[in-house]
Formats: C-alpha cells, sequence, structure tokens
C-alpha cells in the first residue's frame, strides 16, 4: 500500500491547541477518546485500534504529538515539558466542546495521560495506559534515578540527554535505525533493546542488529510510512521529551502522592523492558497502590514494547471491554 494510500483511508484535521497546531485523525461520533502515541512513533501507532474503538461509539482523536510528523515542533526545549503535554491533551477537550474524554497512551503517552488524570481528574472520563505504569512524583526526578541505577552502563535516556548526538545518530540512516528499535523492543528479539550491557559512552545503535526479515506485526510499508514522517519532523522535538524530567520533577509537585480516581486500565507485554527499568522493584505492583479504580490489568506473554501493534486483536479486546463498563 502506497503511502499517500495510507493518508487517504484517514480523516486528518488540523487543530490549535496549546498555542500550537496538531495534524490529528478525527473519526466517529460520540463520547470524545484521544489516544496518545510515544517515541518514536506517530498516530500510525493506533491503526489497529481506532475503527474498533470508533465502531463501538466513539469519537476517536489521534494526535501526532508535538514535535512529529506535521505538527508544529517549537524550537524551544522547555516546549516539550510534561506541563505542554498535558495541556495539549486538554485543549484537544477542549476544541471539541467536551467536558471530559477517555484518554489512551502508550510509551511516552502513557504518562500525559496519567499526569492528566492525576492533574485534572475532572476532564477525564477514564484512562487506558500501555506499557508505562503509573506511579506519582518521586523523591527525585526520574532522570536523576536513571543516573543513580545506571553509573556505569549505558542508558537510552542518559544518552538521548546531550542535544544534536543522538539526532545525530538517528538521522544518519532513519529506517535502519526505526528497524533496529522496533525489532529489538519487540517481543521477537532475543535480546531487548535496553538490556545490552554496554559502556555509558556507546552510541545507541551500533550493537543492535538489523533483522533480515521484520515480524509479522510490522511490514516494511509499514516502516515505508515510519521513515517518512520522521523524515518530516527529525527526531529533535521527540528527544526533546527525555531533555525535560528534571523542568518536570521541578514544576509538577502537584503530582506528590497524587492517585489515580478515575476508571483506568493497563496493559504491557511481558517482555516489555520498561517493566524492569527499576530493579528489584515491581512497577505493575507499585501502581496498583496508587490506582483506586483499576478496572483492567494484562500482562500480555511474550508480547514486547510495541503492543498494540504487536498484539492488536489482545490489546482491543482489553480495551472494549473496558470502555464497555463505564457508564453512560
Amino acid at each position: 500500500m502506497a503511502l499517500a494510500d495510507k493518508e487517504s483511508e484517514r480523516n486528518f484535521q488540523n487543530i490549535a491547541t496549546n498555542g500550537i497546531h496538531l495534524r490529528c485523525v478525527v473519526e466517529g461520533d460520540g463520547p470524545l477518546a484521544v489516544m496518545v502515541h510515544g517515541w518514536p512513533e506517530s498516530w500510525y501507532s493506533w491503526r489497529n485500534q481506532i475503527g474498533p474503538v470508533r465502531d463501538i461509539g466513539y469519537r476517536v482523536v489521534v494526535p501526532e504529538v508535538r514535535g512529529y510528523g506535521e505538527s508544529d515542533a517549537p524550537e524551544a526545549l522547555e516546549s516539550y515539558d510534561m506541563e505542554n503535554m498535558i495541556g495539549d491533551v486538554l485543549g484537544l477537550i477542549d476544541h471539541f466542546g467536551e467536558k471530559n474524554a477517555v484518554l489512551i497512551g502508550h510509551d511516552w503517552g502513557a504518562p500525559i495521560v496519567w499526569n492528566t488524570t492525576a492533574l485534572h481528574p475532572d476532564r477525564v472520563r477514564a484512562v487506558a495506559a500501555m506499557s508505562v505504569p503509573y506511579s506519582p512524583r518521586g523523591k527525585i526526578s526520574s532522570i536523576a534515578l536513571w543516573r543513580q541505577l545506571y553509573p556505569n552502563r549505558f542508558f537510552y535516556q542518559l544518552y538521548f540527554q546531550e542535544a544534536g548526538v543522538a539526532e545525530a545518530e538517528l538521522e544518519a540512516d532513519i529506517r535502519t535505525a526505526l528497524r533496529k528499535i522496533y525489532y529489538s523492543g519487540s517481543g521477537d528479539a532475543p535480546n531487548g533493546l535496553f538490556d545490552a550491557g554496554k559502556s555509558p559512552d556507546a552510541r545507541m545503535l551500533d550493537d543492535i542488529a538489523s533483522p533480515d526479515v521484520l515480524p509479522p506485526w510490522i511490514t516494511e510499508a509499514d516502516l515505508d510510512y515510519y521513515t517518512a514522517q520522521f523524515e518530516k519532523s527529525g527526531f529533535r522535538g521527540p528527544l526533546n521529551r527525555y531533555r525535560n524530567q528534571d523542568r518536570d520533577w521541578d514544576n509538577l509537585t502537584g503530582l506528590t502522592d497524587a492517585r489515580i480516581t478515575r476508571p483506568a486500565c493497563f496493559i504491557a507485554g511481558s517482555r516489555d523492558a520498561v517493566l524492569r527499568f527499576v530493579p528489584g522493584v515491581d512497577l505493575v505492583e507499585n501502581m496498583k497502590r496508587w490506582v483506586d479504580d483499576l478496572r483492567a490489568c494484562e500482562i500480555i506473554e511474550g508480547a514486547g514494547h510495541w503492543i498494540q501493534q504487536e498484539r492488536p486483536q489482545e490489546v482491543n479486546a482489553v480495551v472494549l471491554k473496558f470502555l464497555a463498563t463505564l457508564d453512560g
């Protein structure tokens, strides 16, 4: 399927929100459901969820997050802090004249929807997050924690901190970079993307294999589409999200001991390395302490980080069952 055909299948709108414009897929009628993607992805990572959620009576809105694809990409690093990400979501809800919305997020999209729910529960009807469990504001920032936990080994979020370094590596050959990242972070790879025991001054992709054949959940045409998206936007904006973790900790004091009080759902793959980022801590069990109404919690055996793409039927079954529990 050609790239133009993929675009023509969807209804795109350029929506003003929080001082910028986001290109969004908008499909269906009914209560609002906003799907927020992570790194390094696009609206397209939700391609298997848009139709099923739309078809049960939702208006589905899937933005290209600021800095991605054809959405605006502000220059300032602080434009990518969590306050702005939350503001973008709230602005989308406002644009459609809704009091609240169901929020669904994956990877960085998960903290965005979790934190929006924690800080603005009146604007969230329910929340479904994938791959990244909820936790309130810690005693130190996330990036400070990674520096403590990974002082003498490579960790990708630390590698991303110096502006321009990761951009140069990833943009030198975008298609190969994405091919390696998607494969090695999936449940199909023998060793995970974040498990490499290499020195902290290494580059990210040098020792990561590029598969001869892609896993069945992602085609060469899918990879073409993602590549075209990053050829438009580059990686600076997406990587700046990682560079705001100290700022987020300083600014979002309202997340200290903040609970998730809205109906919630969590889905992840058993082989998702994110669940093991903090050695000795079960992040899913920790999440349960802070979520008052966790109606679904599914760990899908053998799946990796790209859960809604790797196992769309299983993810959709959990999400639709969860949505069926909501009133109205």
